[in-house]
């Protein structure tokens, strides 16, 4: 039973277009501060912040301290789950 509710917290992870958008963003392999995915998806910073702590929370998104910012990385649970994306365009 519990694989199912593993499977369930990574599916509501990515199931929001601005969380994809956030994916296919990090997905160019760059590692970005939530202030640069607010600015490059012209999205609230609040908005950004909120929808990558439920990518993190997914395992999707992981978090690295670079000196007072905090960047975001595409791990690589997210890359397979963006590649499956991709197959459905």
């Amino acid at each position: 039973m519990q694989g199912y509710r593993t499977l369930e917290r990574i599916v509501r992870g990515y199931s929001n277009h601005r969380r994809i958008e956030i994916m296919a963003l990090l997905g160019s392999g760059s590692s970005l501060a939530v202030f640069d995915v607010a600015n490059r998806l012209r999205i609230n910073f609040r908005t950004a912040s909120e929808h990558l702590r439920r990518l993190h929370i997914a395992g999707l998104v992981t978090k690295h301290s670079r000196g007072a910012a905090v960047e975001h990385v595409l791990t690589d649970r997210g890359k397979i789950i963006l590649k499956f994306l991709r197959t459905l365009e």
